[in-house]
């Protein structure tokens, strides 16, 4: 995630020096936490929420348990890690459910934040936790934001009650909530109108949907990449409509991320949701403690674990994993391997998703070139089922047919071929150390194996 990348730099060359040390002293801590305090401030951290939270930081830091420790800078970088994810609402917040349906949402926030796209990929969420959400379009003043909502929600197969741009969004609002009640929606998404700036206009017109809807949920969806500008947009909404939560907007661009460590301290409102790019893909959960052991540069491995498990087939998972063991590995497993992993979203943000993957050297650039995947994919489609399973048989002649039916060249058959025989002979060497000897005996085989030119299977 881009957003966290210079303040994850940062935190890290801090922790790095502090990670070693047998013994911390007060000046050791002082030091460590003045980098911190400009390493947020930098990330565009509101600067009050930054004092409280060295402050708080450090008195914990001080304390006899920690100088007394064995390893203090761990417990330090343990105590950051807890307030940072305090920080952003300690637990993950979930979704407010009305007791009798159908639970409305008044979606809320300024132009241009991603409110239309947000609320279809909310209603996608609700869809596929088994919920019959009903999107109402609210927003009478852009143009086309009508037709923007029907199409998303055409899209993803949830219906759009509309009454036009010549009724009152009010109006709108209300006989979507009824039109949801007769038929069976369990959901309401209402989705309002925004302005480029903050207007009494809107304001009235957002307390009147407010009354007449009476929401479960006030939702204000907030671009994160205008940084300080979020949090103030935030206060301020909130002052006037007692908000219930907060949803955060591109927050792979290239922002500071600094909107996601203040908005909970500055409004007290949690923030529910975070949203990544224009796709419609459903709304993802936030959790504050995975988002600060990814701010930490410890990796996010619960979020990829649950993405896996959602996605990836486990039989299918247990039966790959025979294969690479007995070495029976072929390319039509390969391509199977390479459409699960294809499922789980852009490679280079799951890669992300690693641990110290923004550390690793040669690997803390590494794009993962999506036209390349689609490459080999398109090489490995125009084998014959034979070549497929035994890459062995591919002579010359058979190259020169897959490059002519996969738009590539021969150059890049053969590398391909070339690297999945090497990975097979890997595989081989690796299940054999983890063979009868175990692991013991293997690891001065697998040190010898990694170390020589590793490359990744698609360069």
């Amino acid at each position: 995630m881009a957003a966290f990348e210079g303040l994850t730099g940062r935190l890290q060359n801090v922790f790095g020096k502090l990670r070693g040390k047998g013994k911390v002293s007060e000046d050791d801590v002082n030091e460590a936490m003045r980098e911190v305090r400009l390493a947020l401030l930098e990330a565009d951290v509101n600067f009050k929420v930054v004092k409280e939270f060295i402050a708080k930081v450090k008195e914990r830091a001080i304390g006899q348990e920690v100088m007394k420790s064995f390893t203090p800078g761990m417990v330090i970088i343990d105590i950051v890690n807890k307030e940072l994810t305090e920080l952003m609402g300690g637990t993950q917040s979930k979704l407010a459910k009305a007791n009798r349906p159908p639970t409305v949402i008044m979606m809320a926030g300024l132009q241009g934040a991603g409110k239309t796209t947000t609320s279809g990929k909310l209603a996608l969420m609700l869809q596929k936790g088994n919920h019959k959400p009903l999107l109402v379009a609210g927003d009478i003043y852009r143009p086309a934001a009508i037709k923007q909502l029907q199409v998303l929600g055409a899209q993803i197969g949830v219906p759009v009650f509309s009454l036009g741009d010549q009724t009152s969004p009010v109006e709108i609002a209300r006989a979507g909530v009824a039109h949801a009640k007769e038929n069976g929606h369990d959901y309401v998404i209402v989705d309002t109108a925004g302005r480029l700036h903050i207007d009494e206009a809107l304001m009235e017109e957002l307390k009147q949907i407010h009354e007449v809807t009476k929401p479960d949920e006030v939702l204000l969806v907030v671009d994160s990449m205008t940084g300080q500008e979020a949090v103030n947009v935030a206060k301020s909404f909130h002052e006037q409509l007692e908000l219930t939560g907060v949803v955060l907007t591109k927050l792979d661009g290239d922002t500071r991320g600094g909107a996601a460590l203040s908005v909970k301290a500055v409004t007290g409102c949690p923030i529910k949701f975070a949203a990544t790019g224009e796709k419609i893909v459903p709304l993802e959960p936030f959790h504050p403690e995975r988002m600060a052991s990814r701010i930490l540069g410890m990796g996010d491995m619960l979020s990829l674990i649950e993405k896996a498990q959602s996605n990836i087939d486990a039989e299918k998972a247990a039966e790959m994993e025979r294969k690479m063991r007995t070495a029976e590995f072929t390319f039509e497993d390969f391509l199977e391997q390479m459409e699960q992993v294809r499922k789980l979203g852009p490679l280079d943000q799951i890669m992300e998703m690693l641990p110290g993957m923004n550390k690793a050297k040669g690997l803390k650039d590494l794009k993962v070139d999506e036209k390349q995947v689609g490459r080999v994919e398109a090489i490995v489609k125009s084998m014959t089922i034979a070549e497929k399973r035994k890459p062995e048989i591919i002579n010359h002649s058979r190259r020169r047919r897959i490059a002519a039916g996969s738009g590539t060249n021969v150059a890049e058959v053969n590398r391909l071929i070339k690297q999945f025989e090497d990975m097979r002979k890997m595989m081989k060497q690796f299940s054999s150390m983890m063979g009868p000897k175990g692991p013991k005996g293997g690891m001065k085989g697998l040190k010898g194996l990694l170390g020589k030119n590793m490359k990744f299977p698609f360069g």
